[in-house]
Order: C-alpha cells, then structure tokens, then sequence
C-alpha cells in the first residue's frame, strides 16, 4: 500500500506506472459488523453512538466484476446514510448486502459479516475489470455513488428508476471510506484539477443530490426568479442547494439553527437568513400534535423577509420535524421536494394545504448518471464549491460521523484515507487561485 501511497504522491500518473504496481491483499477499511448490528437496542437515535460502532478493519481485496474499477482511494467524505449505516437505523444495511448477495454470483462478494462503508472518494484509478476501455489505470477520478445493473428496461430513461437501483457504500459493500474501493466504471468521473483530495471527495452525494432534487427536471425543475426555502441551508445538502439557487437566478430564504450558521449563508450570497432557533419555532406541541399556528408564523416571516412573495420551492430534507410547516407555507401551486428525512420518515402534514392549493410534493433520490455529471461538472467549472469544514483521519471516523448525527458541523466533513495530510491533490493551482476563497468558504467553520 505504500508503494501505491508513493506513486500517487509522486504525481505520475502514466498506465504503465499504475499497471505495473502491485496490489495488496488486504486493505484498511472503516466497517460496521453484522455481530454487533444489536448494540443500540432500546436507546433513542440520538444516543446511537458511531464511534461504537464504526471501526478500521484489515480486510480482503475482493475480485473486480466486469466493468468495475478498484480505486486506490485518497480522501472519502461522511455523508447521512453513513450515519444510518453506523446506528443500525432505520434498519441494519445487511439486510441490502445479503438481498443483492442472492442475485448473481459476482453480487455474492458483497455479503459478508462486515460492510465497508462511505459513498464518496477521490483517488486514483489501479485496475479495471473485463470489459472496461474508457477509464485507465492512473486516471483521477471522483466516483458518484448510484450503482445500478441496467437490466431492467424500466431505467434506461431515468437510471434512477432501475428495480436494481442502490447507492453504492450503503447497499452495497467496498465502500469509499477505506483505502481501497470497488465501484462500477459508469460511477467515475474526472476529479477536478483545482481541488485538494479532501476537497474533491466531499461534494460527490450530496452535490449530485441537490442538482437532481432542485434543478433537474426529475425534481423542482427551479428556474430563474423563483423563490426557495432551504432548510439546514449551511449543512452538508443544503450548502449545495443554496449555492444551486443563487447560481440559477433564484432567491433563496436560508433556514439555520445558530448565528455562525446564519453567517455562512451569507458568505454564500443569500441575503434571506431564518435562525429558527433564535426565533423559537416549534412546529411540534409535543411527540403527537403539530402546532399549525407555528407554521403561520414562518410563513408571516418568509412573506416579511420576500416583500410578500410566498416560496415557489420547499428544499426540505429533515423530515417529519418540518414537513407539515414545508406544505404549509409553499405558495398556491409550488413544489415541497423532499428527500432524506433525517428527523424521521413519517411525515405529518394539513392535506387541506396540499390539495385545495394545487401543490406538490415530489420525492428525490439521489441523481442519474447524467444529473451526476452535470453537477460534477458545476464543481470542475467553477460553478458550485465543495463546502468542506473539517477534515478527520481514518483512525477518527467514529468522531467524523458523531459529528455529523449529532449536527455538530457546517457543510461538508471530510475523512484522509491514503493521503497524509491535507492540501495535496491539486494539479492547477491557477484555476484554483481564482476560486480559492469560496473553496475556503467552509473551513473550520
């Protein structure tokens, strides 16, 4: 592994170099372990412990299927579904590895008594499988995280739609957060010259899935004079959406829970800030009653802080906590986009609101292969910038998730698997030079 640490580091990145290295047996990986998926039992989410949980294991290097690619993995990023994956909830990712472990004898790799987690990487290409031509030993690459097998006629349109859809490091195994990775070569895409390692791991997911939820015509379909509100407009998903709204012509209305967080938007650009904890909402009288008076009064507020316009678009991804506020106060005819959940899956809401106001409520998930791209594209062009706050190593991953379930950070978090240290990666520090300050937006944030 070391060799392959000093080849990448060394900045060649000739076929021949990669081709001719030697591959290790075993790698280190951060895991969950299917003995252990009754740890937590009888504890409420919020005391579900990642750093219990989450540990780095030496484990085998599996077999590259057809059209896959194994990826010496520099940096990878802490996303949600991590997080979902480290507390067992809603329920243990093993159940996925073992139902994809039944459909072909390649899928068969996949279940095993541990699950090597993370849905984001930036590395460097080391080999590819049987059939693969575009994609190269040496090549820089991010990987999207949608692996589907595309048999099924029902996601040739939209990959998303594919009965075999998963996203890869959460229903499947060999995940990103681990030095080695084995990914589908339709997940690769070109790592972005001006980025660091870290930094090119971190928009990956949550990049991919605001474009789809916002812009694509799959989701919102945002447009140029609309008006959205973003919930956790600073955090991981909702970083990217704001970025989106400003970039598209839009005016966002930013909701966030403290005045650092408030700040951060307005760093972004957003003019429209709602510290919801500064202002007391409660859209919840208790576990039960929902409270439509609260809902009222954000709506009086969006309407103070727009001139009078109610929102066009709900970004909204906590869930139950705001779903029934997010229907209220979209205006006659808007869309609530809604993925994620991450206050809870069962939503809540007046369909009075819904259905006499001619409103929609849209699902999203993650993003097709072309939605992928074009959003990878917004970040290689400049467009749309990583929103990286910290950086962990792979020894403090448990931390890294803790943070994340415990809404302990800013945008995005970001984990060093083979790189050292931070800052490496970068191949064209002109480019970079022109959008250093929006890159740094986010840092220790």
């Amino acid at each position: 592994m070391q060799q392959i640490r000093d080849a990448i580091l060394s900045g060649d990145r000739t076929e021949e170099t990669y081709a001719g290295l030697a591959v290790p047996q075993q790698y280190r990986a951060v895991t969950v372990h299917k003995d252990e998926v009754g740890i937590f039992e009888g504890l409420p989410s919020r005391e579900k412990d990642p750093r219990r949980s989450l540990h780095v294991d030496e484990v085998p290097v599996p077999e590259l299927a057809p059209g896959e690619a194994l990826v010496a993995v520099m940096a990878s990023a802490i996303n949600y579904n991590t997080v979902w994956t480290s507390i067992f909830e809603p329920v243990s990712t093993f159940g996925f590895l073992e139902r994809y472990g039944r459909t072909s004898d390649y899928a068969k790799r996949h279940d095993l008594p541990y699950h090597v987690v993370g849905s984001d990487l930036a590395g460097v290409v080391l080999r590819t499988g049987p059939g693969v031509h575009k994609w190269k030993p040496g090549q820089e690459v991010v990987a999207h995280c949608l692996s589907v097998e595309l048999e099924s006629a029902d996601g040739h349109n939209d990959t998303m739609l594919d009965p075999e859809q998963r996203i890869w490091g959460f229903e499947t195994n060999f995940g990103g957060l681990a030095e080695l990775a084995v990914v589908k070569t339709n997940q690769l895409m070109p790592k972005p010259s001006h980025l660091t390692w870290e930094e090119a791991a971190s928009p990956g997911l949550v990049n991919s899935t605001a474009y789809r939820q916002l812009i694509s015509r799959n989701g919102a379909g945002m447009k140029l004079g609309d008006t959205v509100l973003i919930w956790g407009a600073s955090g991981g998903l909702g970083s990217y959406a704001t970025q989106m709204a400003l970039a598209g012509g839009a005016t966002p209305v930013c909701v966030v829970s403290s005045p650092e967080k408030a700040e951060i938007c307005r760093s972004m650009g957003a003019e429209l800030v709602i510290d919801r904890n500064a202002e007391g909402y409660r859209f919840w009288k208790d576990e039960t009653t929902q409270d439509p008076k609260e809902w009222k009064r954000l709506g009086a507020r969006i309407r103070e802080l727009t001139g009078g316009k109610d929102v066009d678009v709900v970004f909204e991804h906590p869930g139950r906590e705001t779903f029934g506020a997010s229907v209220y106060v979209a205006r006659k005819g808007g869309t609530i986009v809604t993925c994620a959940s991450t206050s809870g899956y069962m939503h809540e809401y007046d369909n009075r609101y819904l259905w006499m106001s001619l409103k929609r409520v849209i699902g999203s998930h993650f993003a097709n292969y072309r939605e992928a791209w074009e959003a990878n594209d917004l970040i290689n062009r400049g467009l749309i910038h990583p929103t990286l706050s910290k950086t962990y190593t792979m020894e403090d991953v448990g931390q890294a998730a803790y943070d994340v379930h415990q809404n302990l950070h800013q945008g995005k978090v970001g984990v060093l698997t083979l790189a050292p240290e931070e800052g490496l990666g970068v191949s064209d520090e002109a480019k970079r030079a022109t959008h250093v300050q929006a890159i740094n937006r986010f840092r220790n944030a």
